[in-house]
């Protein structure tokens, strides 16, 4: 039997339209599949970036009256890309506020952090914890 678990992070967004822009522009996602929603809003858009995926959709108002908001919480989010120094500039170049420098760990990876336009914090380095260890 194989296990065809898979992850996919959902964020909800403000204004889901200009995280869809941002994301492609400064992280490097592009877009994967996107469907309205009532007002003009997203309903549930799709971005990849290499093999993963991200859910995305317009934070509807009254999930936030219930407090359940988009900025604020202790979670986020860590992707793995081979050129983390060229993945820096690109995500600053795209307006990523960085609140973490890039530089090396003392587990070998070369990482840095930074918010998207909405403020969720996002880590991107070259540790992969799927990939076969070195011998």
């Amino acid at each position: 039997m194989t296990d065809r678990s898979h992850l996919y992070p959902a964020l909800r967004y403000r204004d889901a339209r200009a995280a869809i822009d941002f994301l492609v522009n400064a992280f490097g996602f592009s877009v994967h599949a996107v469907h309205e929603g009532p007002a003009g809003g997203i309903a549930h858009a799709e971005l990849k970036l290499g093999d993963g995926l991200i859910m995305i959709g317009t934070l509807d108002p009254a999930l936030a009256a219930e407090g359940r908001t988009v900025t604020g919480g202790t979670a986020a989010i860590y992707v793995a890309v081979a050129y983390v120094d060229a993945h820096h500039d690109r995500a600053v170049a795209g307006g990523a506020v960085v609140t973490r420098p890039l530089a090396d760990t003392d587990y070998g990876s070369r990482e840095y952090s930074c918010r998207d336009s909405e403020g969720y914090e996002w880590s991107f380095g070259t540790y992969d914890p799927l990939a076969k260890p070195i011998d």
